[in-house]
C-alpha cells in the first residue's frame, strides 16, 4: 500500500486554464485491473516473472517501482534497500547495476529453487511491449531519462505515471506533456466539494487512492471531467465482498494483489 501525498505539498503544483487530463493508454476491457508489482502472490515481486504471470493472467497494467543506481541506470524495486528482497545489503542508489545483478532475489515459496534477479527497466519495457501497459509507480528516476527509454522501446502508449512528489509532477510535464499522469487523493477528500478542490488545483489524469475512500458521487464528479478513477484495493483479505463494494461504487478499475482471482470474478460478471 502506498503513502498519500499530502495536499499541502501538491499545492505547489500550478494551474492552467482550459485543462484537459491527458488520457490513460487504452484497453480492450472495460474494467482495468492493475497488478501490483505483478502477480507477486506466485513470484517474488517486481520480477519478470510476477510480470509475465500478469501478462499471462490477462491483466491490463502491471505495477513496477522504479529506482536509479550508483551509475545511473534504472531498474524495478520497491523499496529503496535490497535487504527486504534480495540476498545482499545496501542501498540500491548506492550500488552499480553490476553489482545488483549478481543479487539474488528471495521467493517466499522455499521449496522454488529458481533464481530470481533485479530487472533493469529495459527488460520490463521488452517483455511488456504490446502485451501490457505499465503503472510506473516514480521512485527514484530522472522523468527526461526515463521517458527516452520508453520511446526507445516505442511504448508511450503503453505507460501511465504515478506521482510520488512535486519534483516528478512538474519534471514529467516538461519532459513528456502527454505523459498520463496519476495522483493520489488525500485521505482527508472524502466528498464530492472537497475533491472538486483537489483536481482544479492539482490536474491530475488519473486518481488513486484507497476504494474505500470514494462513493458514488466522487466517481461520478470525476467521471464529468474525464478523470479515470482506479483506486487501491490490495489487502491481506481482499476478495469478492470489496470487489463488489467497488463496482457498486461505479469504479472501473482498480490495483489487485490477486490478478487472477480479480480477472475471473469480472468475467462471472460480464465485465471482461
Amino acid at each position: 500500500m502506498r503513502i498519500f501525498l499530502a495536499l499541502p505539498i501538491l499545492a505547489m503544483l500550478s494551474v492552467t486554464d482550459g485543462w484537459q487530463p491527458n488520457a490513460a493508454p487504452k484497453s480492450k476491457h472495460k474494467f482495468i485491473v492493475a497488478s501490483h508489482r505483478g502477480d507477486h502472490i506466485i513470484y517474488p515481486e517486481n520480477t519478470l516473472a510476477a510480470y509475465q504471470e500478469a501478462i499471462k493472467n490477462e491483466a491490463d497494467y502491471v505495477e513496477i517501482d522504479l529506482r536509479t543506481t550508483k551509475d545511473g541506470e534504472l531498474v524495478s524495486m520497491h523499496d529503496g534497500l535490497v535487504n527486504r528482497m534480495t540476498n545482499g545489503k545496501g542501498n540500491i542508489k548506492d550500488q552499480t547495476l553490476a553489482e545488483l545483478e549478481q543479487l539474488i532475489i528471495r521467493s517466499r515459496d522455499t521449496t522454488d529453487k529458481t533464481v530470481y534477479r533485479i530487472p533493469t527497466f529495459k527488460q520490463i519495457l521488452a517483455a511488456c511491449k504490446n502485451k501490457i501497459n505499465i503503472y510506473l509507480d516514480f521512485k527514484a528516476a530522472d522523468p527526461e531519462q526515463a521517458y527516452q527509454m520508453i520511446k526507445q522501446y516505442g511504448m508511450e502508449k503503453q505507460v501511465l505515471v504515478y506521482i510520488n512528489s512535486p519534483d516528478q509532477f512538474t519534471g514529467w510535464r516538461k519532459a513528456a506533456p502527454q505523459m498520463p499522469l496519476m495522483l493520489s487523493m488525500p485521505d482527508s477528500v472524502k466528498n464530492t466539494t472537497a475533491m472538486t478542490r483537489f483536481i482544479e488545483q492539482h490536474h491530475p489524469d488519473i486518481l488513486d487512492g484507497s476504494y474505500s475512500q470514494y462513493t458514488n458521487e466522487m466517481v461520478t464528479l470525476a467521471a464529468q471531467y474525464h478523470i479515470p478513477v482506479w483506486p487501491d484495493i490490495q489487502s491481506a483479505g481482499e476478495g469478492p465482498n470489496d470487489w463488489n463494494k467497488a463496482q457498486d461504487k461505479g469504479l472501473r478499475g482498480l490495483q489487485t494483489d490477486h490478478p487472477a482471482a480479480l480477472v475471473k470474478f469480472l468475467k462471472e460478471k460480464g465485465l471482461r
